[in-house]
This record gives C-alpha cells, structure tokens and sequence, in this order.
C-alpha cells in the first residue's frame, strides 16, 4: 500500500540524512548534499511524473504551482500543500506542508539546529522544473522541526530556460 511504501521512504530518508550528518563535518555541507541528491532525482523522476499523470505543459507559474501541489506531492508523498503568498508579481509562492510524512519520526538533535532535514525536496522540485525548461529557487523558510507550526517551501521563478536545440529541431 502507499502508506507503506511512505513509511519505508521516510525511515530510509532518516537513515540517508543521519549518514550524511556522520559524513560531513557540518549542516550546511549536509545540506547542500541533500539539495544535490534531490536535484539528482527531480531530473530523473520527471518523466515518471509526466508519464503517470498526463500533464500537458504548464503555462505560466500558477499553474505549475498547482500542478505541483495537487498531483506531484500527492502522486509521491501523499500530501497535497495548499499553494499561498503569491508576491504581487506572480513569480514566488509558498507551499504550506501541514504534515511533511519525511519527518514523521524525526527529532533534530540539538547540534543539528541549522540542518535542513528535508532539503531533498528542494532539489527534487528544482531539477524536475528544470528538465521542462523552468529555473527556479527553492526553499524551505519554516520547518515544524525546528517549532514553527507549519513547513514552508517558498518557490521563486527565476527564468525559462530556451532550449538550446539547432532550428529546425523542434
């Protein structure tokens, strides 16, 4: 069942960070660790991710936001985010995890203050939306790891990226 296989992914993601934790001297190599993994995989997943779920391409960054929020975290974790804090001109927004299920057991250690546990995720979303032609900046700006009472995942669209194919490739 999906349950299953989250609780699987979830205590395996715990083993993957705490190794990490062991292998780098401090949080911010860990982090940028887990942005990398993450990354890795978002390039890798997208195309599972078009082949499951049909989605044509996206428009504009609203509808990449609700793609994201309604079909991607529910397809693979899930949850479904609610989508807020739009800036005024439509390029940033947050995600709002009310229960991120990668923290379900997980407890920061108090020398860990400055990791961010679920940075993966942030890759993930990065490298997925780069492979259809979006950069974007991706973070996390609240963490219920770290007390506040929701997880936030601000994204910002930076720019498109042109294909760089030879005319006539299309």
């Amino acid at each position: 069942s999906s349950a299953q296989n989250s609780e699987l992914f979830t205590l395996t993601y715990g083993a993957l960070v705490t190794q990490l934790c062991k292998d780098y001297e401090n949080d911010d190599d860990v982090n940028k660790q887990l942005d990398k993994m993450g990354y890795n995989i978002g390039v890798r997943l997208i195309e599972d991710f078009l082949a499951r779920s049909n989605v044509g391409r996206c428009h504009d960054f609203r509808e990449t936001a609700d793609v994201i929020a309604k079909i991607a975290f529910k397809m693979y974790l899930g949850i479904t985010p609610s989508i807020t804090n739009w800036s005024p001109g439509g390029d940033e927004f947050s995600l709002i995890l009310e229960n991120n299920p990668l923290v379900d057991f997980v407890e920061l250690p108090d020398n860990h203050s400055t990791l961010i546990y679920s940075n993966l995720l942030c890759g993930v979303l990065r490298g997925a939306l780069e492979m259809v032609q979006m950069a974007v900046d991706v973070k996390f700006v609240q963490d219920t790891l770290k007390g506040d009472s929701v997880t936030e995942i601000r994204m910002k669209f930076i720019r498109r990226i042109e294909d760089n194919l030879p005319a006539g490739e299309e």
